[in-house]
């Protein structure tokens, strides 16, 4: 199996959950408060590793309580953690709260992954070299996201890119995006294009193509997926089950997506490989708490 680099992430995850979303200046009553290990990067390395994945992680926690926790819980995982560093000051913490229609919404305050810089991926140079494929999200600064796509396309390593939490990105970070996983929301921040049916993903879609994107997989929810490239369009309806909590539903999915890349899967059964890890994520609370383990997945039948 080739060997997958995260660059990303970490965050202990501040869970309460509610009837109904707090309004401006409204107090809730909430229940169940749980603190779960997250981040987008640290999500999507342990969902990988757990599905069987060869993967490691450049990312920094703080020197707080939460940060050794954090590295604890990958290692448990099996996340080689080697070029995750802890720095001065504070470990970033996502506060979350969940409804009773497994909806969620989520606060993120950075701490220690808005200090991994150029600088350090340079340090940690070795970890991409040593992998085929690198995976990063949108939860540490955007000039770091930038040159770290830059030097893996500079060493021939195939890049996907998880936009979230979307706001919009220059066009030479696009162009060294070999896959993009986007869902409705993101597609729209990023292409422009306002999106209200499947004629707006296409024409949205085409347009992160011609900024130099080779191909996206646009993440539709319930509805299910769809692959994008200049020749191509794959539709892959979702699973149904019945949701308990979204939360890390699409770090699952692309964490998925990069070990059935791994494994030389085609699209299509990448596709339904990540639908399958997507669905059992739902049903679960919390983030790395909710994530399916590769017997999960042989055994789940939707």
């Amino acid at each position: 199996m080739k060997k997958i680099c995260v660059i990303g992430s970490l965050n202990m995850d501040l869970v309460v959950k509610v009837d109904t979303m707090p309004k401006g200046g409204q107090t809730l009553i909430g229940s169940d408060f749980k603190e779960v290990p997250g981040g987008k990067g640290a999500n999507q390395a342990v969902a990988m590793a757990r599905l069987g994945g060869n993967v490691n992680m450049i990312g920094k926690v703080g020197t707080d309580g939460f940060g050794q926790t954090l590295i604890s819980a990958l290692k448990k995982d099996k996340v080689d953690t080697k070029y995750v560093n802890i720095e001065d000051g504070s470990t970033g913490v996502a506060m979350i709260t969940v409804d009773k229609n497994a909806e969620n919404s989520i606060v993120v305050a950075p701490g220690a992954n808005f200090k991994v810089n150029s600088d350090y991926i340079d340090r940690n140079i070795q970890a991409i070299n040593e992998s085929d494929i690198v995976v990063l999200q949108l939860e540490t600064p955007i000039e770091t996201i930038k040159y770290a796509l830059k030097k893996a396309k500079e060493l021939e390593k195939y890049t996907i890119l998880n936009p979230a939490p979307a706001v919009k990105l220059e066009d030479d970070i696009i162009a060294n995006v070999d896959l993009l996983t986007p869902n409705e929301t993101e597609l729209e921040i990023l292409s422009g294009i306002e999106i209200k049916n499947e004629d707006d993903i296409k024409k949205a879609a085409k347009a992160m193509i011609n900024k130099g994107v080779k191909e996206l997989i646009v993440t539709l929810g319930s509805k299910g997926s769809l692959y994008i490239n200049k020749e191509d369009m794959i539709f892959k309806k979702s699973y149904k089950v019945e949701a308990i909590d979204t939360t890390a539903a699409g770090d699952s999915y692309t964490g998925a997506l990069a070990v059935a890349f791994a494994s030389n899967k085609s699209v299509e059964d990448a596709m339904d490989f990540a639908s399958k890890v997507g669905a059992l994520t739902v049903t679960k609370e919390g983030a790395q708490s909710s994530l399916p383990t590769l017997e999960d997945v042989a055994n789940f039948r939707g």
